[in-house]
């Protein structure tokens, strides 16, 4: 949405499709807030409009308290592009600034910091420098309203290089003291007070290791959770039950584990962080009619109804420097970021795709927690319990296991020794020495070429890791084919969301289970492998996987329910 005026109507009819598209200032009040916000909207006259929550925190206006518009979803607008603005922002976002500084950044673009500045500067109204402080205060606001860390623990935990600095964010964007705002978390302060285990060490029963103890057995409890509350805000539509299945067949015992029942699932894994580890645990939504209105600062007006919602997920760190990259990588999982009216909009117009679409509002395609692991899972192939041995012999255990928690999935420097069978050896030996990089804002074309060069990977693995570890929206058209230009239907036409088209397929039973298109449209030959088959052809492994959704192991639910179905099967080592 380019137009003012446009976006005026947006604000006017309190469209929540827009929060995260851009962001409106109201010059009277000195304010910001999400295009959804419920206050009384403004005279025309009186608004601007900014691109981000940081261009808007720079122009000297402070977030609105009552729409709280930095914990809107993101833009799948960075999602999409590829270029030097796009991987800019989600290494932003996954916290480089923060830990290598502007420079760093720069290197990891391969642009001087000066470019980087300027394109940054012209699109998004802010540098990188106040892009990462906007990500800081946010990170901050989240610790006072759920934590019952001392401030100026909490300071250095979500960024911030000086009291002083921090004191001062809080003062411009929230327009009140840190002591202010935890205070007008209101219950929030009950919710710090059980949580402080958070925090490192504060483990009870277990000095040291920085997790909270739980209850006898690591039974899940909703009632009294342990770590850090969430709330991962996600606009539209969302097919949670669908996203759950697709996790739970490939959950590699040790590092994840589905607890509950079909509806009433909670996702739970190990974490790998720069700072130390960490646990998440994600609940799938029990539907409108069982919500509770989250703490007060939490919540996310776009929720409020059909247009929206939230998964809540609870994070116990060792180290809660990492913070805002753990969110960051669990919003990249359940893709939670994306734009579902934009996909239904594409895709809906297509004749096959366009009922599917209609049956299932809200399909998303999974990212991944971890590219590194993924990557190491898809080139593994088989069952989970493949990479569970690696898991088990090669991964760093826990200081305590946690429930069917035991190991973190081992890094890929740990994974290049010649016990190691290949093709695995030959790709952790590509990430460790950087040739392959795998990060938020890889060049996803040079990335892909990479990763089918390397023997045992091949082309139809590699366009998968484009997908989920890379998070390309795109993956699955073929570019330069059907006459793209005029394309009306068929993968030309799908683009730039020919990965939600997939997983469609996937779902209906329309595409082969794993089936990746490969860049140039042209056939796979037999016998080169899907990201569920395992290494290349000619290289040894344990035995391959069935590919039908009936034959394969652990395919029903533990609860006894019906297994899910074939779209859930596709890509399943990964």
């Amino acid at each position: 949405m380019r137009d003012d005026e446009a976006r005026y109507e947006a604000v006017t009819s309190r469209d929540a499709r827009f929060d995260g598209e851009f962001f409106f200032a109201v010059v009277t009040t000195g304010i910001y807030c999400r295009p959804s916000c419920p206050a009384v909207t403004p005279k025309r006259v009186n608004v601007r409009f900014f691109p981000s929550a940081a261009a808007a925190q720079a122009a000297g206006f402070r977030a609105c308290r009552r729409c709280r518009p930095d914990a809107v979803p993101g833009s799948a607008e960075w999602n999409v592009r590829a270029d030097l603005v796009g991987r800019a922002v989600r290494l932003i976002g996954d916290g480089v600034v923060d830990r290598e500084g502007v420079g760093g950044l720069a290197r990891r673009l391969g642009y001087s910091p000066r470019q980087v500045q300027r394109q940054l500067t012209a699109e998004l109204g802010a540098g990188p420098v106040a892009l990462a402080r906007a990500r800081r205060a946010h990170t901050a606001r989240v610790l006072l309203q759920t934590t019952a860390l001392p401030v100026t623990e909490l300071a250095f935990a979500a960024g911030f290089a000086s009291i002083r600095q921090f004191n001062d964010t809080i003062r411009q964007i929230y327009a009140g003291t840190p002591s202010e705002l935890r205070a007008a978390a209101g219950n929030g302060g009950a919710v710090a007070r059980r949580t402080t285990a958070a925090a490192p060490g504060a483990g009870a029963g277990r000095p040291g290791d920085g997790f909270a103890d739980r209850s006898a057995g690591g039974s899940a409890d909703r009632s009294a959770p342990a770590g850090i509350p969430l709330r991962l805000a996600y606009r539209g539509p969302y097919a949670a039950a669908e996203i759950f299945d697709f996790l739970q067949l490939r959950a590699v015992p040790g590092v994840e584990e589905i607890r509950g029942t079909r509806g009433e699932r909670t996702y739970r894994r190990t974490l790998r962080l720069t700072h130390g580890s960490g646990i998440a645990e994600v609940d799938e939504p029990a539907g409108p009619r069982r919500r509770r209105r989250p703490p007060a600062g939490l919540v996310c007006p776009a929720a409020r109804g059909t247009d929206g919602g939230w998964l809540e997920c609870r994070l116990r760190l060792t180290d809660l420097r990492d913070l805002s990259t753990a969110v960051q990588r669990l919003r990249r999982l359940f893709d939670l970021d994306a734009d579902p009216y934009a996909v239904a909009e594409r895709l809906g117009a297509d004749p096959l795709l366009g009922p599917l679409v209609a049956e299932r509002p809200g399909l998303r395609s999974p990212g991944a927690a971890d590219p590194e692991e993924l990557a190491v899972r898809t080139v593994l192939g088989g069952p989970p319990e493949h990479a569970a041995a690696l898991v088990r012999r090669y991964g760093k255990p826990l200081d305590a296991a946690d429930g069917g928690l035991t190991h973190l999935f081992p890094a890929p420097g740990n994974l290049t020794g010649a016990e190691v069978a290949e093709p695995v050896r030959t790709l952790c030996t590509a990430l460790a020495d950087g040739t392959v990089t795998l990060d938020a804002g890889a060049d996803r074309g040079a990335t892909e070429r990479a990763l089918a060069a390397l023997p045992g990977v091949g082309p139809r693995a590699a366009a998968y890791l484009r997908m989920r570890a890379l998070g390309d929206p795109d993956v699955g058209t073929t570019p330069g084919s059907d006459q793209e230009q005029g394309a009306t239907a068929g993968p030309a036409a799908w683009r730039p969301w020919g990965a939600y088209a997939l997983h469609h397929l996937w779902r209906a039973g329309l595409l082969p289970a794993g089936e990746m298109p490969i860049p140039n449209g042209t056939p796979i030959p037999d016998g080169t492998p899907r990201p569920d088959e395992g290494p290349g052809a000619g290289e040894p492994s344990g035995p391959r996987e069935p590919s039908g959704p009936g034959e394969m192991p652990g395919a029903e639910d533990p609860s006894g329910a019906a297994e899910p179905p074939t779209y859930a099967t596709a890509g399943r080592a990964g």
